[in-house]
């Protein structure tokens, strides 16, 4: 790309025209799961960061100290930065465009009926922005949003003012319980401008995490907006098809970790998201395929396969429950039912479409009794469900007098158990392991009835 400077790079180059280091004020407005990691981890850095949310109870928590979310690490940031005055929060967008030369969106953008993103939280920001800015300011799009996004709000600043803005792309690619270590040791960070001083700006930004060796990757801004949605719908696709290769295991008696090998051990392939089990959930995958789909349509394009993604997603995480009814012979009334396992994935607390809520609503609506644990999710969850489920703060507490066991995530501390106290505790020795963390042959000689996905020959 041919890069033309024509805006301030605040001072990052020198008289010779080489780059300095120069710690930034940056705001970052959203703190949710991206904006409160990315915010702390610029702050970690050196930077002067206020994080910004219209929620007040959060941010009054925040200043408090205390992480409104649960991520490895996270906390102890947290707490060292604002000891440290790098790190403040407010509700006020006056605040972030008057202390800040760089200003991060990392707001929702929600799937609508039709699967496209709602842009209304971005948009209405912007539009903040705007009508508070006096002198240039560089707004990085730091939200998952559709490809021309970019362009609609550099048109929305054009509009509503005549000082000059630079709009940024800058998706993030943080996976959710290791999102602290994403961002310090990225894979890669893809930064969307046709503005050279941005460009200059943004790879001093990310310097500090790439010393080892530079990943950040320059690019157009619609292309960068588009390589999010493609990664999450990759990973997406991969999930699924495992998944119903593991159906097929279950129907050929053939055993799907003996595959997952198989294919993980080829190189074009490799061993990521192989692992068959009750279908993706969380705040991306699901909405990022969904939106994907929905700008292919509005090009003219159909893209079929991720249909199918979504379509074997949804049944999947319906298949726990149907060999639950089938061994049960389709009557579990005022059977009791524990369940392992709330949030999506391992390592945090969202309960965001997690494959537990299609299962523990399905158990409830055949009449079972649920009892629950998670390690860090049992709040969140309690508000989804409130008293139709028990939670327990204690793995073995769920399991007393439980007909059967369901395990939804695969925290590590569920791979381990006593399962001569589990023996004990439950009425009937159960297990439906819906993301095979225990070995049948094992469990059997154990004297549990086992049944995981596809390693049953069912």
């Amino acid at each position: 790309m041919n890069y033309e400077p024509r805006t301030t790079d605040f001072g990052l180059r020198t008289q010779d025209n080489s780059p300095r280091t120069k710690n930034m004020e940056i705001s970052i407005i959203g703190t949710g799961y991206v904006g409160l990691v990315v915010g702390t981890c610029f702050a970690e850095s050196g930077n002067t960061v206020l994080c910004i949310d219209n929620n007040p109870k959060k941010i009054t928590q925040l200043k408090k100290g205390k992480s409104t979310i649960f991520e490895p690490g996270l906390q102890e940031l947290l707490t060292r930065n604002i000891k440290e005055k790098r790190l403040s929060f407010s509700t006020k967008i006056t605040d972030a465009v008057k202390e800040s030369d760089v200003i991060f969106l990392a707001l929702p953008t929600p799937p609508r009926e039709d699967g496209s993103a709602d842009l209304r939280h971005v948009l209405k920001v912007s539009e903040r922005i705007a009508r508070e800015m006096t002198e240039h300011k560089i707004v990085v799009l730091k939200s998952t949003v559709p490809v021309g996004t970019n362009e609609k709000v550099k048109k929305l600043f054009a509009k509503l003012t005549n000082v000059p803005v630079t709009i940024v792309s800058n998706p993030e690619f943080q996976k959710q319980g290791a999102a602290v270590k994403d961002f310090m040791s990225p894979d890669r960070v893809v930064v969307g401008t046709s503005d050279a001083s941005a460009a200059i700006v943004m790879r001093e930004l990310y310097s500090p995490f790439m010393r080892t060796s530079d990943r950040l990757i320059l690019m157009d801004e619609r292309s960068a907006e588009l390589t999010k949605y493609a990664a999450n719908s990759i990973l997406a696709m991969k999930i699924s098809f495992m998944n119903e290769i593991a159906n097929i295991c279950d129907r050929l008696g053939a055993d799907v970790e003996m595959v997952r090998r198989g294919l993980a051990s080829d190189p074009r392939i490799g061993p990521q998201f192989l692992f068959p089990g009750v279908g993706y959930g969380g705040s991306c995958f699901p909405k990022d395929v969904r939106a994907l789909m929905k700008s292919a349509e509005k090009s003219g394009e159909r893209f079929d396969m991720l249909a199918a993604v979504e379509s074997v997603n949804r049944r999947q995480k319906t298949i726990l429950l149907g060999k639950i009814l089938r061994h049960f012979s389709n009557d579990i009334k005022n059977k009791n039912i524990a369940v392992w396992g709330l949030s999506y994935k391992p390592r945090t607390d969202d309960l965001r479409e997690a494959p537990s809520i299609v299962i523990i609503n399905g158990l409830l609506k055949a009449g079972a009794k649920v009892s629950a644990h998670d390690p860090v999710a049992n709040a969140n969850a309690a508000k989804i469900f409130k008293s139709k489920v028990k939670f327990f703060e204690d793995s073995y507490d769920t399991i007393k007098d439980a007909d059967a066991l369901v395990v939804v995530t695969e925290w590590n501390e569920f791979r381990r158990p006593d399962f001569e106290r589990m023996k004990s505790l439950m009425k009937q020795h159960v297990i439906f392991d819906g993301r095979n963390i225990y070995d049948p042959k094992m469990m059997r000689e154990k004297g549990f009835d086992y049944f995981g996905i596809g390693r049953n020959g069912e």
